[in-house]
């Protein structure tokens, strides 16, 4: 008879599985199933299903202390200057660039 499920074993960041884990349960999907998804599409498309790229924003994980400090000190002077947008209007152009 042949095997009907399988195991993987992974190292992550416990605060990486957490936040992974609770936008799966939002949706509706465990872990195993959105796993079982993933490696059917590799073999489906002959690769990973997603480009494996460098950011071409900066993270905070590039980013010198005072690289991070001067864009900090930029923005809070556009703040202060009355230069920045809503809350809104700052989720607005976020949503319309996905």
């Amino acid at each position: 008879m042949a095997t009907k499920t399988a195991n993987v074993t992974a190292r992550i960041k416990p605060e990486i599985k957490e936040q992974a884990e609770a936008v799966l349960d939002r949706i509706g999907i465990p872990v195993s199933v959105l796993i079982d998804t993933l490696y059917r599409q590799i073999i489906m498309t002959g690769g990973v299903p997603y480009p494996l790229t460098l950011p071409q924003v900066p993270t905070l994980d590039g980013m010198s202390a005072e690289r991070l400090d001067a864009m900090l000190q930029k923005g809070y002077a556009e703040a202060v200057n009355g230069e920045g947008m809503s809350v809104e209007d700052a989720f607005k152009k976020i949503r319309e660039g996905i």
